[in-house]
């Protein structure tokens, strides 16, 4: 697994939906790479700190610019090539770092 790919099943990993396959894949990454274990740290810690949020709880003003934002951010806005792969945060070259 690499960063991307750990990044895109981040979630799924916290709420123990990834088959033992993909948890094992997960985990071996993690054994090798701090960027990624700094990531699912910044995850718990986020989690923690704002509780569950459900798609009731946002406005939706709030709720159209994250979904815009996060399009921009991986730039798959209608009409555009995916242009940037998600970085973790940290990571070389991270916009984040």
């Amino acid at each position: 697994m690499v960063c991307r790919e750990l990044v895109e099943v981040v979630t799924d990993y916290l709420e123990e939906r990834l088959s033992d396959l993909d948890r094992a894949r997960f985990e071996r990454h993690l054994a090798e790479c701090p960027y990624c274990v700094a990531y699912l740290d910044q995850m718990r810690q986020t989690i923690a700190a704002t509780g569950r949020l459900v798609e009731e709880d946002l406005a939706p003003e709030a709720r159209r610019d994250l979904v815009r934002l996060f399009r921009d951010w991986r730039g798959d806005r209608p009409g555009t090539a995916r242009s940037r792969s998600p970085r973790v945060p940290g990571s070389p070259g991270s916009r984040w770092a």
